[in-house]
């Protein structure tokens, strides 16, 4: 038997009903990646598993550093065929980590390989995967196609043109829908005041908003929220340290951002009501729209320095954080919920030790008529693994209602990591296939098939609103 046979993570006769009979044959919907529109629209092909697996690909350059691999095969000059054999060398070695499960599932699902990927395996692969990459059915939307999406959204900034957004939506197309979503994180970061003027003027001449006061910042950022609904944007996502909620008066942030722009030392406590006041505006802004605000938060990033002013950041330097969210989050959301303005809001946390805060925060907040309005996001990071995933579940039933759970997401960079969805069922099938096994729930196959579409499918589907997409979806 392959290693990735049928049946793979699923432990028992119930488990393996579920998944194969309610959850394995269900749409996608990928509310959350870091795919590039570019290449969807475009149909884009590649070259060679290097250009579409390894390259930007900071899990895999994380797990290969620690392998003792050298920066070259990595990020260096290298060809892609000597990266991708030392990638290959690597993966015996990753044995318990989730990049060994994803490996393989991604190569059988893709290109239908069943063997394993080693240094002896790994020239065999190389040539066969170089000849099907070739070929019309290894294209952008070929691939997504395949593995069943329906909805993807990518990750933009409030700068971008989102030309490619435009003219894909100018098309005839009925197998999936692209859409953007809202990341303005650069927008807030006053602490780093080069690179902030610079995108102040970027701004500029995006929105046409000329910015001199923090009035103008809101009404330019206002203005290219209005730009990004326009083409179907339902989401705004922010990527922050932990949840801003220090009190501040609007005078002061006027004068904060005033210095940001002209080159006075702000101190820590005024960026963070800086980043306080705008994050809180971006969250009404979502508000006034019916869009869903999301917020990840818990990482510390770019921790060796060296290696930041040579790679940049996302190259594989960031790890969890072990802040204090629980008191700054209510405040953040009661502020909100206070003058009614609190949106759908899904709450992503990097430290697993957050996962009962979160989970009973969620329990504080609601909207009538609105189910699981503001939500526990899906295990991210460092735990979008088979125990990562299964903490995540557990905590959620028992501190909240598992039946309002949005589901799984990407957070992804890379064409092969649409499988990270089949992962995911898996792994819940087998969790509600080893409880009714035991008797904690119970054997009723309506019960199962519902809560199992709601989860895999149908909550993101209503909690996006993606109800009006077209009929000849099939959704």
């Amino acid at each position: 038997m392959s290693f990735i046979h049928e049946d793979f993570l699923l432990q028992n006769k119930y488990s393996r009903h579920l998944y194969h009979d309610f959850a394995k044959s269900l749409p996608i919907i990928d509310f959350h990646n870091h795919l590039s529109p570019d290449k969807i629209q475009t149909n884009a092909k590649f070259d060679n598993l290097t250009d579409i697996w390894l390259r930007g690909d900071h899990y895999k350059w994380r797990a290969m550093r620690a392998c003792g691999v050298k920066e070259s095969l990595i990020t260096g000059d290298n060809s892609d065929r000597d990266k991708f054999i030392a990638w290959a060398e690597t993966v015996p070695k990753l044995l318990k980590n989730p990049l060994y499960h994803w490996t393989h599932l991604e190569l059988k699902r893709y290109f239908g390989i069943d063997t394993l990927l080693n240094a002896d395996t790994a020239g065999t692969i190389w040539d066969q995967t170089f000849e099907m990459l070739q070929t019309n059915e290894y294209s952008t939307r070929n691939m997504l196609q395949r593995m069943n999406v329906k909805v993807v959204c990518t990750t933009d900034d409030p700068i971008d043109s989102l030309q490619e957004h435009k003219s894909y939506a100018l098309e005839e197309n009925d197998n999936f829908v692209m859409f953007p979503t809202f990341r303005p994180d650069k927008a807030m970061n006053v602490e780093h005041a080069t690179e902030y003027k610079k995108y102040i003027n970027e701004l500029e001449q995006a929105s046409e908003v000329e910015i001199r006061t923090y009035a103008d910042l809101i009404n330019a950022l206002r203005k290219q929220h209005d730009y990004f609904d326009q083409l179907g944007c339902r989401a705004s996502d922010h990527g922050i340290e932990m949840p801003y909620a220090t009190e501040y008066k609007e005078s002061e942030i006027e004068q904060i951002f005033k210095n940001a722009i002209s080159d006075t030392k702000i101190s820590k406590e005024d960026v963070l009501k800086f980043k306080s006041a705008l994050l809180h505006e971006f969250a009404v802004m979502d508000y006034e729209k019916g869009w869903v605000f999301q917020m990840h938060f818990g990482a510390m990033r770019n921790n060796n320095t060296k290696m930041y002013n040579i790679l940049g950041p996302d190259s594989g330097y960031d790890s969890i954080g072990d802040f204090s969210h629980a008191r700054p989050l209510a405040i953040f959301l009661d502020r909100l919920d206070n003058s009614d303005q609190l949106p759908k809001t899904i709450l992503y946390n990097l430290n697993s030790s957050d996962n009962v805060i979160v989970s009973t925060m969620i329990g504080n907040f609601h909207g009538e008529g609105i189910a699981g309005k503001v939500q526990h996001g899906p295990a991210w990071w460092f735990h979008d693994q088979k125990e990562g995933m299964e903490e995540h579940l557990q905590i959620l039933a028992n501190m909240s209602q598992l039946s309002q759970f949005v589901g799984m997401v990407t957070d992804s960079r890379s064409f092969m990591s649409i499988p990270r969805h089949e992962y995911y069922r898996r792994v819940l099938c087998n969790m509600l296939g080893n409880d009714i096994e035991q008797g904690i729930i119970p054997d009723d196959d309506q019960l199962m098939a519902d809560l199992i579409d709601k989860l895999c499918f149908k909550n993101a589907l209503q909690y996006f609103n993606y109800s009006k997409l077209p009929e000849s979806m099939n959704l």
